[in-house]
């Protein structure tokens, strides 16, 4: 069965980057993805023939956590070293010295968090880097899960190894195309069960294997005593959010149940000021974004707030809201609750997957909605090629019957108005459950 999916592109630069390390000398790969996305799987089958050395950072002491390394290192390679390295500074002297005659791949996963053990080692590395990389033949890979500290610690030009990577691989969830033939492969799919599938993984590669595992059982086995899922969201975010962890899950609790706008979270959690950890989540933590109407002008005010990783979203509306039954094993009381509401909540998610889809198609360079004061001529889908003077709008129902053209284009005189595309051709779609594989027909995924 295959198990590997939609990651050739960044398979081949991580392959070819180690395969010339001997004539290109000291490369570095900055390599960042969510939590569960797969980064550690990428490395697995990028470097399944040549080996490399794979060093996690746990969150102790500095001494503690260069003796964890050193012991990995003495395992997997033939160095000898009298005594034992107490800083990361003098570890990665060793492995510097080690490759000027040894070719090596070093994986350094969730790197920022070396910034909690000791931040001045970032400053130290990049001294030992510049000092040492031309003459080195080892191939580094900084490997994080919170993507704008990662992003800070190389590309803000105040940080120490501000240009010091080479290239960036930012690892992404499946796109919708590779959830479907996941599905195809195992003969699992049917459009219904696809947007469940969507609104569940989000296209996370581990969320994916649970679906697969749980074939036509899929909440029977994925909402038990046995199952992960009741503590995957803390785990994903407790440990990163730390002391503030109860504002944010709360926040996060009310966008999934549809309070998008700030005003409508700060009324469902008692008034309670929500401007600040807002900003931390969508700019820290990357786990909320915001959106207003595509023809909003940038400073515009009137955003609608929305969980980025639709596994999060399904966990905070179905697991987290429910948690004191989960609490005293009440499974069969949240399984009911998914089976109540699943179809409308799912509605919602409907939007988000059919707007992937025309993402992955290529064929546009916007994609938004449009909505005015109190939500009045609300629409769904606006999709549009510059290039091509082209416009898509559309509307997202799941069943096409409630579907009306002659309304859709009404709603839409006020948008295109705003929006000055003179010339353009407009086309008008309904986008449902119903005919979700003829929109995968009219929008195929462009290849990579």
């Amino acid at each position: 069965m295959k198990i590997f999916y939609n990651r050739d592109l960044e398979l081949r630069l991580l392959r070819a980057t180690s395969d010339k390390i001997s004539q290109t000398k000291g490369r570095l790969t900055m390599l960042v993805g969510r939590r569960r996305v797969g980064k550690t799987a990428l490395l697995l089958q990028s470097f399944k023939t040549t080996g490399f050395l794979y060093l996690f950072v746990t969150k102790t002491t500095e001494s503690d956590l260069a003796e964890q390394f050193f012991l990995q290192i003495k395992e997997q390679l033939d160095i000898k070293v009298f005594g034992s390295p107490s800083t990361l500074h003098d570890v990665f002297d060793i492995l510097l010295d080690y490759t000027k005659t040894h070719p090596l791949t070093v994986v350094i996963d969730e790197f920022q968090d070396i910034n909690i053990v000791n931040p001045s080692f970032f400053s130290q590395l990049q001294k030992l880097w510049d000092l040492n990389k031309d003459s080195s033949m080892m191939h580094l890979v900084c490997c994080g899960s919170i993507y704008s500290m990662m992003t800070k610690l190389f590309q803000d030009a105040g940080e120490p190894l501000f240009g010091r990577a080479d290239r960036r691989v930012h690892l992404k969830p499946l796109k919708p195309s590779y959830i479907k033939e996941i599905m195809l492969d195992n003969d699992l799919y049917n459009p219904a069960d696809y947007l469940l599938w969507f609104c569940f993984s989000g296209g996370i590669p581990k969320y994916t294997e649970w679906l697969v595992d749980a074939g036509d059982k899929t909440w029977q086995r994925l909402i038990s005593e046995h199952s992960l899922v009741a503590e995957e969201g803390r785990y994903r975010l407790f440990e990163d959010f730390g002391s503030e962890h109860p504002l944010y899950f709360s926040i996060l609790s009310a966008i999934a149940s549809g309070k998008t706008s700030r005003g409508e979270i700060e009324w469902h959690l008692d008034g309670t000021s929500v401007g600040v950890a807002l900003e931390n989540l969508e700019q820290t933590y990357e786990v909320v974004t915001r959106s207003m109407p595509i023809t909003a002008k940038e400073k515009s005010r009137g955003y609608r707030y929305q969980i980025v990783d639709p596994f999060l979203s399904f966990w905070f509306r179905f697991i987290y809201k429910n948690r004191s039954a989960i609490e005293i094993g009440n499974f069969a009381y949240v399984r009911s609750i998914i089976e109540r509401d699943f179809s409308v909540y799912s509605d919602r998610s409907l939007e988000l997957l059919c707007k992937e889809i025309l993402a992955e198609s290529g064929q546009f360079n916007q994609i938004g909605s449009y909505w005015e004061r109190g939500n009045a001529n609300e629409i769904d889908i606006i999709a549009i090629n510059d290039l091509d003077k082209r416009i898509v709008i559309g509307e997202v129902k799941r069943q096409s019957k409630r579907y009306s053209e002659t309304i859709l284009i009404e709603k839409s005189v006020p948008m295109l108005q705003k929006l000055k595309k003179h010339g353009y051709s407009v086309e008008y779609h309904y986008f449902s459950l119903d005919f979700l594989d003829s929109l995968f027909e009219k929008f195929p995924a462009i290849t990579p």
